[in-house]
């Protein structure tokens, strides 16, 4: 079983996709992803309330697509409202944050404030991370109690701090997307960090999902690491029932 943490729903500017729920379950199909986790492209870069209604009704017939729900920290009481509608539908089982379009430091009171509210709505939140503000996170995940998050992109080119920041809290994951990845990072990385604290994201449909996955596949994974990064973890983080997609 494979379980993409880190999957977007909608068009984006340099993605040849259209956009459409059909678009991403055609992607998981050639690579043999069962479920994916998607955030809206217009929750993400444009308006999230629109944006996560959006992804509302794209996925509500497609058990094998779920809601991540984006939260920008500069309007948090919008993100709350929008939360009392949205999360009763069962949809949604984590949160998205992206530092860059919110412009908000991961280790800024605004993050921590977000942070917060994904705890009180018990969502598992994934951010976005580039450079050292994967540092950042960690320590702010350490100070909010009760969330569960997790580092996308393993920090981009600063990856080799992704060991340090994992240390910061016993409550943070890494996701290792990167489009443009340095040979042996991933093994690197995983002798230095319990796999249980690492997820597959694949970053579709802006990249395809062949490059993390040639890029796990490249890390030499044990078989009980494939099947936590893979799956497990996931499952488990997400509070996922996995048993029908289990064969």
């Amino acid at each position: 079983m494979i379980i993409d943490v880190h999957g977007h729903l909608g068009p984006w500017f340099f993605s040849p996709y259209g956009g459409t729920a059909s678009d991403n379950l055609r992607i998981m199909d050639a690579y043999g992803i069962d479920i994916q986790l998607v955030s809206g492209s217009e929750a993400v870069t444009y308006d999230p309330t629109t944006g996560n209604a959006a992804v509302a009704r794209e996925i509500g017939d497609q058990p094998r697509l779920r809601g991540l729900f984006v939260i920008d920290p500069r309007n948090l009481a919008a993100a709350e409202k929008q939360l009392t509608e949205l999360l009763p539908t069962g949809l949604f089982v984590g949160a998205k944050i992206h530092t860059h379009y919110s412009a908000t430091p991961t280790g800024s009171p605004a993050m921590a404030d977000a942070l917060r509210l994904c705890a009180q709505a018990g969502l598992p939140v994934l951010v976005h991370t580039w450079g050292r503000e994967i540092l950042d996170l960690g320590t702010t995940v350490d100070s909010v109690d009760g969330v569960h998050a997790i580092a996308a992109h393993l920090a981009g080119p600063d990856w080799r701090l992704a060991p340090e920041a994992a240390s910061r809290s016993d409550r943070l994951w890494l996701e290792p997307n990167y489009s443009v990845a340095e040979s042996g990072r991933l093994r690197w990385v995983l002798d230095r960090v319990d796999p249980r604290r690492m997820l597959f994201g694949s970053d579709s449909t802006l990249t395809d999902p062949g490059v993390t996955l040639g890029a796990l596949h490249a890390a030499r994974l044990s078989q009980e690491e494939e099947r936590l990064i893979m799956s497990e973890n996931a499952a488990q983080l997400f509070a996922l029932d996995v048993g029908a997609f289990d064969a």
